[in-house]
């Protein structure tokens, strides 16, 4: 006897025939029929929080009197073994799906049901004592619980991995700038030879900048804790109870030990997400101050012998195939790629962020899939670079020192006693006939060499 391989599930589009093993249920499977495109998922950080919002809610059902006790027993039991890992195969739909993200609502609404039925000794598909849209999804739309998980996932993610890379990575920057207080270099600008500043100074900048970046990523949470949940369809809360939007908002926050609240504006929050695309702007912000440091950094260990040689990162792993004992800046390269893809991913944010059309905004899962994935590359490289790179950083005290000592813009110290016009010819004098820049002070005849030792002292040069 041939094994059957599938069960028959159905909706109000009619019967469709599923996986027997699977814990989806119809419209999960007319979804993997009409959207077979590309292979990006949501991943299980969007799951896990998705899982959540749903124990929430049924949780908050029973207490407002509208899930008998039963029911939430068997929605918040679910909801825990998928935030376990024990349902990771269940979640295959394709990102690229529905704008609102119907589907993947559908999809935890009919494992969850599903599974639920299994629990309480009724076949999948049963519809009994779990109905995927009656008891799963009460008091909920798509168009409200989806934009919910998206913030709650996007500030758990922040809060989780963000963050924490991020201050790794500015307590090493804090670190170096002190370490390297004392040392004097030359300065750039236009990528051309400046007054001297110290090594510490220049770390100190890329501190101050990525504390910029920080602070404007802290700025946004409290709008970022304001949920859509009671929305229902379209903003007016239609087929929920008047004190869901709160008692579910509560019920998310214990969950999840954040301070979650209803959205101020339920039509804002369905049918616009500028707090989102606000959101990836400043992610997009750290990327641009990241991609700066990183590469101030490849450039100062340019070398060994025939670039600046100012800093030596650490050799972590052979650089070429074919040179032998060349080593390259390859974490520098990692993370200014993921910098740059950030910079891509805001662009398709900005574009889907702007298409909110009447009641609802159609370009959900493009926003939360390009947020999910410059939250996690920035995370993840940020702590690469900071673990591989940054701290075994050193400074080439040698090379900087002889640096210094040839700079010839040290002249600028002596515009208040020669005048601008005679330092000038003295750097050029100094340059076209390859002297030092004191040599040729002294053979213009503009001062004695002991009082160009007099006014020209680096250290003097580094304030005002």
């Amino acid at each position: 006897m041939t094994k059957k391989t599938t069960r028959t599930e159905h909706d109000s589009m009619g019967n469709i025939d599923v996986p027997i093993d699977a814990l989806w249920g119809a419209q999960t499977q007319r979804s993997l029929s009409y959207f077979k495109i590309g292979n990006d998922t949501f991943p299980r950080s969007f799951i896990d929080a998705f899982a959540l919002v749903k124990k929430a809610a049924a949780v908050a059902n029973l207490v407002l009197g509208k899930l008998d006790e039963q029911r939430c027993s068997l929605i918040t039991q679910v909801c825990d073994e998928i935030k376990q890992g024990l349902h990771v195969d269940q979640f295959p739909l394709s990102v690229w799906q529905t704008g609102s993200g119907t589907q993947t609502n559908m999809n935890l609404n009919e494992v969850i049901a599903n599974r639920g039925n299994q629990l309480a000794g009724h076949d999948p598909g049963s519809h009994t004592p779990l109905h995927p849209n009656d008891h799963v999804n009460m008091s909920q739309s798509s168009n409200d619980v989806f934009p919910t998980v998206m913030h709650v996932c996007c500030v758990q993610q922040l809060q989780c991995g963000l963050f924490p890379a991020l201050n790794e990575l500015l307590k090493t920057l804090a670190q170096k700038s002190d370490e390297f207080s004392a040392i004097i270099k030359i300065g750039r600008t236009h990528m051309m030879d400046a007054t001297p500043v110290t090594l510490g100074q220049e770390f100190g900048a890329f501190h101050a900048q990525l504390s910029y970046a920080q602070r404007q990523l802290q700025v946004i949470l409290p709008d970022l804790l304001q949920l859509a949940i009671g929305g229902s369809a379209v903003g007016t809360g239609l087929n929920t109870h008047p004190e869901w939007s709160r008692t579910v908002c509560e019920k998310i926050s214990d969950l999840a030990g954040l301070s979650f609240k209803p959205a101020e504006n339920k039509f804002m929050a369905l049918a616009a997400h500028d707090v989102l695309v606000d959101l990836h702007g400043r992610l997009n912000l750290l990327a641009t101050a990241l991609y700066k440091m990183a590469s101030d950094i490849r450039l100062m260990n340019s070398g060994p012998r025939c670039g600046l040689a100012e800093v030596r990162i650490p050799a972590n792993e052979p650089g070429s195939s074919i040179m032998p004992g060349k080593v390259n800046p390859t974490q520098a390269e990692a993370l200014t790629m993921v910098c740059v893809k950030i910079m891509g991913n805001n662009a398709a944010v900005s574009i889907a962020g702007s298409q909110g059309h009447f009641q609802l905004n159609v370009f959900k899962p493009l926003l939360i899939h390009q947020l999910l994935d410059s939250i996690t590359l920035l995370s993840d490289a940020m702590q690469s670079f900071n673990r591989n790179c940054l701290q075994g950083l050193q400074a080439n005290t040698d090379q900087l020192r002889e640096n210094v000592a040839r700079s010839l813009m040290l002249v600028t110290a002596l515009n208040p006693h020669i005048g601008y016009d005679n330092a000038a010819e003295a750097a050029k004098y100094a340059e076209k006939n390859d002297v030092s820049l004191k040599e040729s002070v002294v053979t213009l005849g503009f001062m004695t060499a002991e009082e160009f030792d007099l006014r020209v002292k680096p250290a003097d040069m580094l304030q005002p």
